[in-house]
């Protein structure tokens, strides 16, 4: 009975909210043409069937693939240019507008542009993700790094450590819910920038899907894939969780949930 109580406590909310949608969703199908609002029995089957199918399945495994290659290449370039960015004042200021320029260009603009300069179709996915993605792991890295109290720093420094021991013990501890961030944040910039590129420049993936389905007017077969991406997104953000609160156990609120609901 406890275990009911803590999984309501954490999921009813959600639960609700959801059941609160479908029930609006399917009264709407009941006055509405279904090419317009296809009941949510149609939208079921089609969204099992992505995962039935093995055509359906490589079409969303392949748009996976693409994004999770894109944002792990971007977290590295953005770490690193977020370090060098911290240990020079100079490289900052002329590193900075160029990533702030970058992150003022639309997603569908630059998929444009790099369709026109790419040749090849998953070089082309592979950039749009790099030039989306890796500005905001640097900006948000980059804020971490600089959070570290400078109190602790001298502190430390106090006892001689070497390098790669100020960086183990204070730094990398400092920084890892900057990491965390903006992998939660940046992973949902990375899924739309893939799709649009999927739209405009390929013949396959879940972008591709989309497209085809809204040539052919089949909503409930776009609104499958719309989950399948939500599912995917809802599941990417419940691991970096997870992450979180085994990694950072040691701050006040992750303490104060531990203490809320029992051992995690």
């Amino acid at each position: 009975m406890r275990t009911l109580g803590i999984l309501w406590r954490r999921h009813g909310p959600r639960v609700t909210s959801l059941a609160g949608l479908a029930l609006a969703w399917q009264v709407a199908a009941f006055s509405l043409p279904a090419y317009l609002v296809p009941g949510l029995p149609a939208v079921l089957g089609e969204f099992a069937a992505i995962f039935v199918s093995p055509d359906l399945l490589g079409h969303f495994a392949l748009t996976i693939g693409r994004l999770m290659l894109g944002m792990v290449v971007s977290f590295l370039v953005g770490t690193a240019l977020a370090i060098g960015m911290s240990l020079s004042e100079r490289f900052e200021r002329h590193l900075m507008p160029l990533i702030e320029f970058l992150m003022g260009i639309p997603a569908l603009a630059l998929v444009v542009l790099i369709i026109i300069w790419v040749p090849f179709v998953e070089l082309r996915i592979f950039v749009v993700l790099l030039l989306v993605c890796f500005p905001f792991f640097t900006i948000q890295i980059l804020d971490g790094i600089k959070g570290v109290s400078k109190d602790l720093i001298d502190m430390l420094r106090a006892f001689r450590p070497t390098r790669r021991q100020l960086f183990a013990k204070l730094i990398l501890p400092g920084v890892v819910p900057a990491v965390l961030t903006s992998w939660k944040l940046t992973i949902a910039y990375g899924t739309r920038a893939v799709i649009i590129a999927e739209l405009v420049g390929t013949t396959s993936g879940i972008g591709n899907r989309l497209l085809s389905a809204q040539e052919k007017f089949e909503m409930d077969d776009a609104l499958a894939w719309t989950l399948a991406l939500v599912a995917f997104l809802w599941a990417s953000q419940s691991v970096l969780t997870w992450l979180e609160r085994r990694l950072l156990r040691w701050r006040p609120a992750a303490l104060a949930r531990v203490e809320q609901f029992g051992s995690v």
